[in-house]
């Protein structure tokens, strides 16, 4: 049955309608057991993007069957495609918390990862400018919590430091982190997704799932294909076309995993935590073939992000 589905499930169209997402949002999918094909198996991760291809990989390395499963055709299509590719040094989080603690040793084990096998990166360093004399202290409180993070080597820089490093810099003073870098995300997930194959990893394109339930302890994953949901017009309830029943569930969907965990019946709706979503702009400098700056260029950061940058 697997072997079918693999073989079968078409590419996603993106052409989903306001009322189609809102019926997605809402749909239930009550099945009829006798009538859904059900397979067993071991872990499933749901969503091929970089956090989930970086799991499948270390769950396969361990000796596990793993599956991916994704709703478009190929991996990383998500925010793992759209985004600065910058490897944070771990400055902005609080201390003590999880953020603070995977970032510092994220961003070792990365660099770590890709120097051996050979993915594309580069520690630039990374300035934080402050503009004015009232960005002064937000700078400070930066340097101190990222020391307290375990961050090596920041350095409180004058303006006329920085702007020694980088001469096309307006500041009055800058916060250098040499360890901050940029990676090739694209190189990175297909490095991680050889080695998942490699080691047994199945992954299943065009799958898309709309919910699922639980009975005792396992969950049950209700699974169409994705050209189907494309056709689908909110008018009948969704039925399930595959309903998988892993011991191990890894909910990594990216934007639509918080939606996603509310569509699983049964599960304690406390333990899913809130959404906060922030819309990100891009800009390619198109003037000139030569960047204005080798450090990443970071502004004080705001509310809600850390604002408008600069990426190589």
């Amino acid at each position: 049955m697997l072997l079918r589905w693999k073989q079968t499930l078409q590419s996603l169209k993106r052409t989903a309608t306001i009322s189609k997402v809102q019926a997605i949002k809402n749909l239930s999918t009550q099945i009829k057991k006798q009538d859904v094909p059900t397979e067993k198996l071991d872990c499933v991760v749901i969503g091929a993007g970089v956090v989930g291809l970086a799991i499948a990989r270390e769950l396969a390395s361990k000796g596990r069957e793993v599956m991916v499963l994704d709703s478009a055709s190929t991996f990383g299509t998500g925010t793992s495609s759209r985004n600065s590719e910058v490897i944070h040094a771990g400055i902005y989080y609080p201390p003590g918390s999880l953020k603070a603690l995977f970032c510092v040793r994220g961003r070792e084990l990365l660099y770590k990862y890709c120097y051996e096998h050979g993915v594309p990166c580069k520690q630039t360093g990374k300035l934080i400018v402050a503009t004015g004399p009232l960005e002064f202290s937000k700078l400070n409180e930066l340097m101190n919590r990222g020391t307290q993070n375990g961050v090596d080597s920041l350095k409180m820089l004058e303006g006329f430091e920085a702007m020694k490093m980088e001469p096309e810099l307006q500041c009055k003073k800058a916060l250098l982190s040499p360890v901050s870098g940029i990676v090739d995300s694209h190189s990175l997930m297909l490095s991680l997704v050889g080695e998942a194959e490699n080691n047994g990893t199945t992954f299943s394109y065009n799958s898309t799932v709309i919910g699922g339930h639980l009975e005792g302890n396992c969950l049950h994953l209700h699974i169409v294909e994705s050209k189907d949901l494309e056709n689908w017009n909110g008018d009948y309830p969704l039925q399930p076309e595959l309903v998988l029943v892993p011991n191990l569930v890894v909910n990594s969907a990216g934007l639509s995993s918080l939606a996603l965990a509310k569509r699983f019946h049964g599960l304690d709706s406390c333990i899913i935590p809130p959404g906060f979503f922030a819309r990100g702009c891009y800009f390619t400098l198109s003037s000139t073939k030569v960047p204005p700056f080798e450090h990443l260029i970071y502004p004080i950061p705001e509310d809600g992000g850390l604002g408008v940058h600069v990426t190589l």
